[in-house]
């Protein structure tokens, strides 16, 4: 077993069992019994009280190891290969949990649009597939920013009794997230969430607003994230096996 040291902070454990690898990610949490989660995305979470050693955590998967591969193999049947973007006409895109064609047409200034079940995208040149990316990339950013603000309000609105300051709600494109709470009262969010449905981004804003109460993942934080979201888990669910 290698790297699961420093369980505060994101380094992951990676640990080999027969001719596999199980990679995991410890998470260090007031709690009293260590649990393992595998998730659909195929994340391993260890989730271990805290003082937990390395070796405590590695005892543990490994006990675990054929459990959680029967877990991975089974969600890995779900999971589509990635298709490569190459940004022209006839390729799908995703907003708000619905599936678009993009359609690149020649016009006199950049701009794009929804039309019917097309995203068009205009462009004065149509050299080159770079500048098409780029304005489709805007465009979403522009509709993350004002969707994420307007259901931010209406998830903080659920928060009420919890005498909490509203968060300062960011766009930040990160690479194995969809959403961080960075201290104090910030809450960043991954522009690509907007390809996810409404009730997915909601429960990621939810999840993030929770950690205004409650900064790490211990039972406190999920009674509150219940009691705001019951059906929490299955759009947690719901988005871990979205297409974007």
């Amino acid at each position: 077993m290698s790297g699961a040291q420093g369980m505060n902070g994101k380094q992951y454990g990676t640990l080999r069992y027969g001719s596999r690898t199980i990679e995991f990610e410890p998470v260090a949490e007031a709690r009293r019994q260590l649990k393992i989660e595998v998730y659909p995305d195929r994340r391993v979470v260890v989730h271990a009280p805290l003082g937990a050693t390395a070796e405590v955590v590695a005892t543990r998967v490994r006990a675990r190891a054929r459990w959680i591969l029967r877990q991975l193999d089974f969600f890995g049947q779900f999971r589509p290969l990635p298709i490569p973007r190459r940004y022209v006409s006839g390729e799908s895109h995703y907003y708000l949990g619905r599936q678009y064609r993009l359609k690149v047409v020649r016009g006199d200034t950049p701009s794009v649009k929804l039309v019917g079940r097309y995203l068009h995208v205009s462009l004065p040149d149509l050299q080159g597939t770079a500048r098409v990316c780029e304005r489709l990339e805007l465009w979403y950013r522009q509709h993350a920013r004002r969707i994420f603000a307007q259901r931010a309000e209406l998830c903080f609105a659920k928060l009420q009794g919890e005498d909490l300051p509203f968060p300062d709600v960011r766009l930040r494109r990160m690479p194995t997230r969809w959403g961080s709470y960075s201290r104090p009262g910030t809450v960043l969010l991954n522009p690509e969430l907007v390809k996810a449905p409404l009730y997915c981004i909601e429960y990621v804003i939810m999840h993030e607003l929770c950690h205004l109460r409650h900064p790490n993942h211990g039972h406190s934080f999920h009674r509150l994230l219940t009691r705001c979201m019951p059906d929490w888990e299955r759009r947690k669910s719901r988005l871990e096996l979205a297409i974007l």
